[in-house]
């Protein structure tokens, strides 16, 4: 089956409490903008996108396959786009604005997150004109090209967040939300904020459209290996991840995540012991590697090896309280295991 993203926007998820710098997180989101433009049969296309610099807009190119005009609006507000710098591969675009005068955002490093940290996506859902947010946490990290991380999220989004922006608790900008896999329980995707660097260098264009496909947009075998394994995790097709961590690993021997990947396989497919060493890899290339630990705990306290899980819930309390007392939660032990 065709793996097909769609590149969407944002939801506002308000049951959840984040202990979040709000006050930092309302001059966040003054940095959010709406990017427009006509297409050609009158429609109007429209996604988000995160003012950078004076006068300086990052969002996806995706946005501008079809209007020849595109403009920016803050508010009631509106902005003429004078021209861009485009990654197309990297679906990164940079807009020039005329006089925009509105303060920038914090830029932050995708390469500083921790896994379960807590996340905020700020961006224009279905067009409406004032930024929604939408709360959740960091599930992985994964270095790609360059520097900086594509980031993984449970932050939701939906159409007209494309180019939105993915701030981290402190309201630093850290990365721009892109794509999702298909399907009521999505992986979300946001690029990282470091490929502003290598874009501010490219050349600067005028002219629109602006054609060509981003790597998500490849064909499933030419995809991202975090990309190939999405699906499978999430259907629970347990062979099919395994064969495609095996590759990544052949690939990426000291990727950490890959080694998960085959161990949640493995796990699932009744191979304990080979998911116990494909764990184990995993932590040895990164000891805060929460849900490795949080799956060798799991399986040691079903064999009943206690001593182990006292170890694996220490090295988690050293990572994240909350993390470590979930984990004592869901094995049914003290906070002390």
């Amino acid at each position: 089956m065709k793996f097909i993203i769609a590149a969407l926007g944002l939801l506002c998820l308000s049951s959840e409490s984040y202990a979040l710098d709000w006050e930092k997180i309302v001059g966040a989101t003054n940095s959010i903008v709406m990017v427009r433009g006509y297409n050609p049969d009158g429609s109007m296309a429209y996604g988000s996108g995160v003012i950078v610099a004076q006068n300086k807009v990052m969002t996806n190119c995706h946005i501008f396959r079809q209007t020849k005009k595109p403009w920016v609006s803050h508010g009631e507000d509106s902005y003429a786009v004078l021209s861009v710098q485009a990654d197309r591969y990297h679906d990164l675009c940079l807009l020039e604005v005329d006089n925009l005068a509105i303060p920038p955002a914090p830029i932050g490093k995708s390469t500083d997150l921790k896994k379960n940290q807590e996340m905020i996506a700020i961006g224009h859902s279905s067009g409406v004109p004032s930024p929604i947010t939408s709360l959740g946490t960091l599930k992985s990290l994964y270095p790609f090209h360059n520097n900086g991380n594509v980031i993984r999220t449970n932050a939701r989004f939906a159409l007209g967040a494309s180019g939105s922006g993915l701030f981290d608790d402190s309201g630093n900008l850290i990365g721009i939300n892109t794509f999702k896999t298909p399907g009521r329980f999505a992986y979300f995707y946001a690029l990282p904020v470091e490929w502003l660097d290598d874009l501010q260098k490219l050349p600067i264009e005028n002219q629109f459209p602006i054609i060509g496909k981003a790597f998500w947009e490849e064909d499933d075998d030419q995809k991202p290996f975090f990309m190939q394994m999405a699906l499978p995790e999430i259907n629970e097709d347990w062979p099919k991840l395994g064969q495609v961590a095996e590759t990544w690993i052949k690939t990426e021997p000291t990727n950490t995540e890959a080694w998960y990947e085959l161990g949640l396989a493995e796990e699932n497919m009744g191979h304990s012991d080979l998911a116990d060493k494909a764990y184990q890899k995993s932590i040895d290339l990164d000891p805060s590697n929460s849900d490795t630990l949080i799956r060798l705990g799991h399986m040691a306290s079903d064999r009943g090896d206690t001593t182990k899980v006292h170890d694996i819930h220490l090295a988690l309390l050293g990572i994240n309280q909350e993390i470590a007392d979930e984990f004592a939660k869901n094995i049914g032990c003290n906070k002390q295991c």
